[in-house]
């Protein structure tokens, strides 16, 4: 008995993590760019109680073995990286990438991490950086007395002068994409890291072979789906109740042992 109550025991822990998972989704539903997750379970180790055996020496029948499985565990949460569809801000440090790639970001300690949330802010030095002040590389810095920002579809940044009646180019947004992006650590704060499941990243330009473009103006939004998120709750539930039930019949039964023992 004691062994079906650990098993229970196994697939409630991994509905709730389930279920942990899945509040996250939802809790991120606004969140720009943000990449809903979605559990993996996998049966753990098997008790053999008799091994394959032959039954018909002559005609080579074999019996397959009686295994009792011992429970459930997470085997992988696994981040689904399909494109959120963009909303317009009319702002026009706000960018979205439509496609493929990820902005590069430096962080305070040097290290660079990545992330797909594109809004953008000018710093008093007059550097392109996050909303958190890190800086976008590979590093551009507006004029002070620019204005009329425009950033294109292939990444080029280009500002009005006082005094021009062009517009000057003043950089260009440079992109990377890995060959495994959902392999990359989550930071928090929207950025990303990379791990050697994610691969090292490539870089290019937008429009370039194999990466997105730019969208000024629009930020992309988060692709968790509600209804989605809601059925698979309310199978995560059941699933931990029947697992509680499980637990609840083995102690119904040992209590009936008990009994039988007086």
């Amino acid at each position: 008995m004691n062994g079906s109550m650990r098993t229970s025991a196994s697939g409630m822990a991994a509905q709730q993590r389930m279920i942990d998972v899945i509040a996250n989704n939802l809790a991120n539903v606004n969140t720009t760019a943000f990449k809903r997750s979605r559990v993996s379970f996998e049966d753990v180790l098997y008790e053999t109680l008799e091994g394959a055996r032959v039954v018909n020496y002559q005609g080579s029948q074999t019996v397959a073995p009686v295994q009792v499985g011992k429970g459930v565990r997470v085997g992988a949460i696994l981040r689904l990286e399909t494109q959120g569809s963009p909303e317009s801000t009319q702002r026009s440090l706000d960018v979205a990438i439509e496609g493929d790639g990820y902005f590069q970001i430096q962080r305070p300690d040097g290290s660079t991490a990545y992330t797909r949330d594109g809004g953008f802010n000018i710093s008093d030095q007059g550097q392109i950086t996050t909303k958190d002040g890190y800086l976008v590389l590979p590093g551009v810095t507006v004029p002070s007395d620019a204005s009329a920002l425009t950033i294109s579809a292939n990444g080029t940044m280009s500002v009005l002068q006082a005094g021009q009646s062009a517009s000057v180019e003043i950089g260009r947004i440079e992109l990377a994409r890995f060959l495994n992006p959902s392999g990359m650590l989550a930071l928090g704060e929207n950025l990303y890291q990379t791990t050697p499941a994610s691969g090292e990243p490539m870089l290019g330009f937008p429009q370039d072979q194999g990466f997105g473009q730019l969208t000024q103006g629009s930020l992309e939004s988060s692709n968790v789906e509600i209804v989605q998120e809601m059925t698979d709750m309310i199978a995560a539930q059941r699933a931990y109740e029947i697992n509680a039930k499980a637990i609840k019949s083995a102690e119904d039964m040992m209590q009936a042992t008990n009994e039988i023992a007086r």
